[in-house]
Formats: structure tokens, C-alpha cells, sequence
């Protein structure tokens, strides 16, 4: 018997093509990674339901794939399969939810484990979800190696209040990458995003519209 997906995972978009309404975003990723431009860390932000976690994964499996590092994933190898929305996930993207696992312990833990080379992958990749949540210890116990990472680590950081990322992390940055980039709010090599409500419909506004044409198709 096939196992059932939630709504939510089966609809979320695999690539970055299939993003809509966040072309901000998405346009300056698929260039930066057509042009082989990879930061070693990103900041996404944005309200609630706008993309960042998806696009963070997406990210994430653009980076891995046996292609890569491109915008578009070939969606067949180990690594596309293992990070597709349907897929069990990948023992070399990690994702963190800073909201239960934010403080100086779980930071230091993360900072021991980071060095360790990727099993599988071309790199070691952490999503850290509900960044604005990790404390200041946590965010200090991270600083040096967010700043100075090995060259196989990347960070994903994905926040609803930016503001609240420590200043340590947001006041240093490169020159501005792209028209969704805020000046002054990124470390050097550090590129932020910020999402943003659209008008386009979501998997969760039409889950009734998806379960009425199941029904039907039954």
C-alpha cells in the first residue's frame, strides 16, 4: 500500500522554475549558481508561507546534485531523489529547527559535527529554520565558523524576524548581489534574501479544489 503525503510536500515545488511569485529570489539564485557565484552561507526572510523553507531545500538540492552546483537539478540522481519533496531526505542537508534546538549546547554540538567531511554529497549543508530563535550564546558558540567555514560547509538560515539574527551576524557584507538583497544586513559571503507574500495560490489555499478533483478521479 502506497504511503500517503501530505498536501503540503506532494505540491511543494521541486526546482526553482517551479517557485512562483518570488522571482526576486529565485532569478539571482539560478544566475548566481549558473555562473558558479556559491556564498558559503544565505539568509532567507520573510512571513509566514512565503517560500523560505522550500526555497532553502530547493538550495540545497541545486548544490548537491551530480551536476552541480545548478539552477536546474537533474531530479534523477541520489541526491535529487533523497531531497525531492517526496524524498526521504539526505544525511548531508541538515535541517535545524532553531526553535527547540537554539541554545549554546545545540550550537556547539552543530560546530563539532560541521567539521566532519559530507558522506555523500558535494557539500555539508545546514538549514537552520526559525533562525531568529537561536540565542545569543548559540549565535556566538556559531560566529567563527559561520564566518570561516571549511569548504565543504554551507549554511541556509530561513527567519520571519531577521532583525533578530545577532548583529555580529547581519552587519557585515559584500558588495549588494541582487535587488531582494538589504544593504548592510550580511557578513562577508553571506548573501540574504527576503521573500514575500504573493497573490499566486498556494497548495494549502486550494486543498479543498485538490481533494474535490480526487474525489472526482476516484
Amino acid at each position: 500500500m502506497q504511503q500517503s503525503l501530505a498536501l503540503y510536500r506532494k505540491y511543494r515545488p521541486a526546482t526553482f522554475a517551479e517557485v512562483r511569485g518570488q522571482e526576486h529570489v529565485t532569478e539571482p539564485l539560478r544566475q548566481a549558481l549558473r555562473s558558479g557565484r556559491i556564498n558559503h552561507a544565505y539568509l532567507f526572510s520573510g512571513p509566514r508561507g512565503c517560500g523560505k523553507t522550500s526555497s532553502a531545500r530547493i538550495l540545497a538540492r541545486s548544490l548537491n546534485c551530480v551536476n552541480g552546483p545548478t539552477p536546474d537539478p537533474c531530479g534523477v540522481c541520489d541526491s535529487c531523489v533523497a531531497l525531492a519533496p517526496s524524498g526521504p531526505g539526505s544525511i548531508d542537508v541538515i535541517e535545524i529547527d532553531a526553535a527547540s534546538h537554539g541554545g549554546v549546547d545545540d550550537a556547539r554540538d552543530l560546530r563539532e559535527r560541521a567539521f566532519y567531511a559530507p558522506v555523500a554529497g558535494r557539500y555539508k549543508i545546514y538549514i537552520i529554520d526559525e533562525a531568529h530563535m537561536v540565542t545569543q550564546q548559540g549565535f556566538n558558540a556559531l560566529l567563527k565558523l559561520v564566518e570561516e567555514p571549511p569548504p565543504h560547509l554551507k549554511f541556509i538560515f530561513a527567519t520571519t524576524e531577521p532583525d533578530k539574527v545577532i548583529a555580529t551576524i547581519r552587519s557585515r557584507k559584500r558588495s549588494s548581489m541582487s535587488v531582494a538583497k538589504r544593504r548592510g544586513s550580511c557578513p562577508p559571503s553571506m548573501t540574504r534574501f527576503t521573500a514575500r507574500k504573493t497573490d499566486a495560490p498556494s497548495p494549502a489555499a486550494n486543498a479543498s479544489t485538490i481533494s474535490s478533483i480526487r474525489l472526482a478521479s476516484v
